[in-house]
């Protein structure tokens, strides 16, 4: 039996649709009810309610247990969530590998992040030998992934086989008010401003693949950037706008313009109570220009490849026209 945290989320429902195709026995676990994404395989999944910062409700989710996929996580830039993101990303973590330990589960796949590794000026493309830096650049998010991060590789110390998952910025279909699925949003309300900052993108079906063949596999102890390629903003922004029918961005927001827009919308959160659409985190961090080495992993799994951006961008962009039929 394999359990799955975080199953109601983006990446988690896209992981157990696919371990269901592929005729896995599949317990999730949920908080408030199962995910309504899922209902078609409902007789196919086990929901077992429960919290991973609720030991008793966990350990009992992880009875009979041989794999556990670790996805659930908090992401989130507002300044307000920072003990929310420890709590969850950190603790919860921590708990996961404790009673997969007590449990004695055969092997863990925990979904990270590249935000967990360290950005050094020095070198060029970010790889798995990075060592985490302090840094203004460092997120509050980034932070919690690297802790958690370290709960996991402690469990590794104390006899866990476990693998990490570094993905970068993940792309998918659905969960539209959320995540990657804003970016597109953005693009159909012909948002014209793009920064000019680099980032890694990837299909979520190429991270679910990813981590099942790593699960599958001999491998241990390891951990891996998970990355199709690496594109500025503008050019994400203009080619989602034209699979969609619609104007580019065509202004270039300037680092001087993020940072009034960021205290613009602090001023208006806290005159509205609503969170603000832009932070100080993300406003710098659009601005920034990083490049992720994807090599490890296909030298890992020789078979594996990453789909073109391109083609993500169509599949999903159809998606968002089709549901808005």
């Amino acid at each position: 039996m394999i359990l799955v945290t975080g199953g109601t989320g983006f990446l988690g429902s896209y992981l157990i649709r696919s371990l269901v195709a592929a005729g896995k026995p599949v317990r999730a676990l949920y908080r408030k009810a199962p995910s309504p994404r899922l209902q078609d395989l409902s007789e196919k999944i086990e929901w077992v309610q429960g919290d991973i910062l609720d030991v008793c409700t966990l350990e009992d989710a992880m009875q009979g247990i041989s794999q556990v996929y670790h996805c659930a996580a908090v992401v989130s830039f507002q300044p307000g969530n920072a003990a929310n993101l420890m709590k969850i990303n950190v603790e919860g973590t921590a708990n996961v590998v404790n009673l997969a330990l007590d449990a004695g589960v055969q092997k863990l796949v925990y979904v990270s992040s590249v935000a967990a590794i360290g950005r050094s000026r020095e070198q060029a493309a970010i790889d798995e030998d990075c060592e985490w830096e302090d840094s203004p650049n460092n997120s509050r998010y980034s932070i919690s992934k690297f802790q958690g991060e370290m709960e996991v590789w402690r469990g590794i110390a104390e006899g866990l086989d476990a693998v990490i998952v570094n993905p970068s910025i993940i792309l998918g279909a659905g969960f539209w008010d959320e995540g990657s699925g804003t970016l597109l949003k953005n693009a159909w309300k012909e948002f014209p401003y793009y920064t000019e900052g680099v980032n890694g993108f990837v299909d979520v079906q190429d991270v679910v693949r990813a981590m099942m063949l790593l699960m599958d596999s001999s491998v241990s102890g390891e951990r891996f950037i998970l990355s199709a390629d690496n594109w500025g903003y503008r050019q994400l922004f203009t080619t989602m706008a034209h699979a969609l029918g619609k104007k580019p961005p065509h202004i270039a927001a300037k680092p001087w313009m993020a940072e009034v827009v960021w205290r613009l919308e602090k001023i208006k959160g806290m005159l509205t109570g609503k969170h603000p659409v832009v932070t100080k985190e993300t406003a710098r961090t659009a601005q920034l220009k990083v490049y992720y080495d994807n090599q490890k992993i296909r030298t890992a799994l020789p078979a594996f490849n990453f789909r073109p951006l391109e083609e993500t961008i169509r599949e999903i962009a159809a998606a968002f026209l089709a549901s808005r039929n």
